[in-house]
């Protein structure tokens, strides 16, 4: 089994419980880079370093995961092998492309994420200013999903949204608290509750 423990954006101290237990209880813990060795010194001193470069190389960054996942594999087919990633593992990570390579190369093994304290919501509290109301998120490149929070009347919205292009609808109810429920496009409720996401992709 292999988790993404996202690691937060610098401060040991801003790692989850549930990180830090993990990475307590991993047959092997892989870290990519320094930075992230760095962070988890608190919790555990004999992380892999595996090399996942910042590049625009895509040949070499390619090549690096397909090296990554062989060293990971051979503990997460036997064991607990845990994988930090800085920020969140889901969110402009390199966990996503990782698991395309496991998914060709090694099926067998399963894998699951935790979720981290992302950069967007560090910057807030580290800036001093609160976000209220819609805010967009880019790197840059063209915008190809949409978050939109607090969806009462999602295959309403769902419905808005696909004439602006969008195709793919997931929403989750409650994450992570009791009756946490997730749907997807060809099942959302008339109704939701209020604590609730929907994901729009096209």
């Amino acid at each position: 089994m292999l988790v993404a423990v996202g690691i937060g954006p610098g401060d040991p101290e801003l790692l989850t419980v549930k990180a830090v237990n993990l990475i307590k209880q991993a047959d092997q813990v892989f870290v990519p880079g320094n930075v992230a060795k760095k962070i988890i010194a608190p919790y555990r001193t004999d992380p892999v370093v595996l090399s996942f470069p910042m590049t625009d190389d895509e040949d070499y960054i390619t090549r690096c995961i397909e090296e990554s996942a062989d060293i990971i594999a051979p503990v997460a087919k036997t064991g607990l092998a845990v994988f930090c990633i800085l920020g969140d593992p889901n969110f402009y990570g390199t966990f996503g492309r990782l698991c395309e390579v496991l998914d060709r190369k090694y099926p067998d093994i399963a894998y699951s994420s935790v979720p981290g304290v992302s950069s967007i919501t560090a910057f807030a509290s580290f800036a001093g200013v609160t976000l209220n109301g819609g805010i967009e998120i880019t790197d840059g490149s063209e915008k190809a999903s949409l978050l939109r929070m607090k969806v009462r009347r999602p295959r309403e919205t769902a419905d808005e949204l696909r004439q602006s292009g969008y195709t793919t609808f997931i929403l989750a109810e409650k994450m992570y608290m009791d009756g946490q429920k997730i749907y997807h496009e060809d099942e959302l409720p008339e109704e939701s509750a209020y604590f609730s996401i929907l994901y729009a992709g096209k």
